[in-house]
């Protein structure tokens, strides 16, 4: 139970009807979870606005609605008018749960790309040091040893809150989060103070119908960040960084390949043995350490010289970084799966063409003997996207092997032959295998020594979606079932 006026006390509010001296005794943004003596936030949704839901509040016996327009409302009920009623959850979510962000460090990861690597990083680096640290992400939510899956990069503002709260109650000092720009739009992260705000990169990527206007809005939500943190760590690279610092309220430093950031890399080399790819640098400038990591290519040396950036805040010895880096591990997110010690194998999410070209553009500069390219497409999707991965893996795989990923409500084969289109735009050899076991079957089988083999657009996820419904599938398990086949058919010869 909580006073109405004590939720309320960092919201700017008119009270339109009723009284603020009240007991609340839930705090409820779903109209289906509506309880006596709740206060219902009123949330205009792109499906449902909660708005039209206040009568019915009324006879389930609510204490109070939360509003930003006006409603019809009986006298009974107590209506609180603000000006948004995303960021007055976001708000009274943190009075809710008794502000637990202001026990924690929160550091919070913005940009288009190396978001989820960099907590994964930041996380490892902070442990190794002794802090107990949480998670939130695109892939989970890690609270102590409970793991969530995630719905969303950031939760909503209540299940965050309710997040942070379980991370003081399990004795976390610690918390690193993906912060997306729909959730800084939303107001998600409302309603507290971020420790370290990190701007990674920016490209003009989640604009359409239900996400982002224009890219000057997506900026837009991402500068938000730097207006609530302590401090901000900013890519000097990126072409944007100015903008995204404008009316920024945080003390301000860069990181980047530019002499001018305050933290660089120098001396960049490529690490390559059997089923092994890293890349070895040294830093400069804020601190200067060696470093090896187990993951290729140059957006690597990105994800690490960021989360030095955030970790030399909490005093971490250049040691426990150097260790932590080494057994970071993301997965799904270039996932090294020892196989042979002739070729390499890998799984990753690339699963769009921006994504696969990146990644295969940073596996070819290790120079393989090969370069095999294992994906599919998802089902009820555009085609525009097929045509586009398959010319990608076309132009840079020496073999693509076409398979199925999400086939949802189409044909398997129909997307094949899709990507087909976009692969005869070039002269990529090409093998086409639905089932994605036997596809894996056949990449390990004809394996040769020096290849690189990569598996991309499953990445992290455990299954495979057809007709309707979610199936177990997980290619870390499919690996061991084809290697155990190979064996037993090896010894039975």
């Amino acid at each position: 139970m909580e006073k109405l006026n004590r939720l309320l006390e960092h919201l700017n509010y008119t009270v339109v009807q009723g009284r603020t001296e009240l007991e609340i005794t839930e705090l409820v943004y779903d109209s289906r979870k509506i309880t006596r003596g709740c206060l219902f936030v009123c949330i205009k949704g792109t499906v449902a606005d909660g708005h039209t839901y206040v009568a019915e509040a009324a006879e389930k016996g609510a204490a109070a609605v939360l509003v930003q327009q006006d409603v019809e409302a009986p006298d009974s009920l107590t209506v609180i008018k603000v000006t948004d009623t995303r960021y007055g959850l976001a708000v009274t979510s943190a009075a809710w749960f008794h502000h637990p962000a202001e026990k924690l460090k929160v550091i919070g990861i913005t940009g288009t790309k190396g978001k989820t690597t960099t907590t994964y990083m930041v996380k490892s680096i902070l442990e190794h040091a002794g802090y107990k640290t949480g998670l939130i992400g695109t892939i989970e939510a890690i609270i102590g040893d409970e793991v969530i899956p995630a719905n969303n990069t950031t939760p909503e503002s209540y299940i965050l809150q309710d997040y942070f709260r379980r991370m003081v109650e399990k004795g976390c000092q610690c918390v690193v989060m993906e912060v997306s720009s729909q959730g800084l739009m939303m107001h998600r992260t409302a309603g507290f103070t971020f420790e370290i705000g990190i701007f990674t990169n920016i490209e003009p990527d989640h604009i359409g119908p239900n996400e982002h206007a224009s890219f000057e809005e997506y900026l837009a939500c991402k500068r938000m960040l730097f207006r609530q943190c302590r401090r901000g760590i900013v890519n000097r690279d990126d072409e944007h960084w100015e903008q995204i610092l404008e009316g920024h309220t945080c003390e301000v430093e860069t990181f980047g390949f530019s002499p001018e950031a305050d933290l660089r890399p120098v001396d960049i080399s490529l690490v390559k043995r059997p089923g092994y790819l890293g890349v070895a640098y040294t830093t400069e400038g804020l601190v200067e350490l060696d470093v090896e990591i187990d993951v290729p290519g140059r957006f690597s040396v990105y994800n690490s010289l960021t989360a030095i950036a955030v970790c030399r805040h909490f005093q971490v010895s250049g040691e426990y970084i150097r260790q932590a880096l080494k057994v970071a591990r993301v997965k799904g997110r270039i996932e090294m799966v020892p196989v042979s010690d002739e070729f390499t194998l890998m799984i990753d999410y690339a699963h769009n063409a921006m994504s696969l070209e990146s990644l295969l553009t940073t596996l070819k500069e290790y120079e393989p003997r090969r370069l095999v390219c294992l994906f599919g497409c998802g089902g009820n999707r555009s085609k525009l996207r097929r045509y586009e991965m398959g010319e990608v893996s076309g132009r840079l795989a020496d073999l693509s092997i076409i398979t199925s990923d999400n086939p949802r409500f189409e044909e398997p084969q129909a997307i094949i032959d899709d990507i087909k289109t976009g692969m005869a735009r070039t002269s990529g050899a090409y093998v086409e295998i639905i089932d994605r076991k036997e596809a894996i079957r056949y990449a390990i089988v004809h394996g040769q020594p020096g290849d690189v083999i990569v598996l991309a657009g499953k990445g992290h996820e455990d299954y495979q979606e057809i007709a309707g419904k979610k199936y177990p599938m997980d290619e870390r398990v499919l690996i061991q079932e084809v290697q155990d086949e190979l064996a037993q058919e090896k010894e039975n010869r």
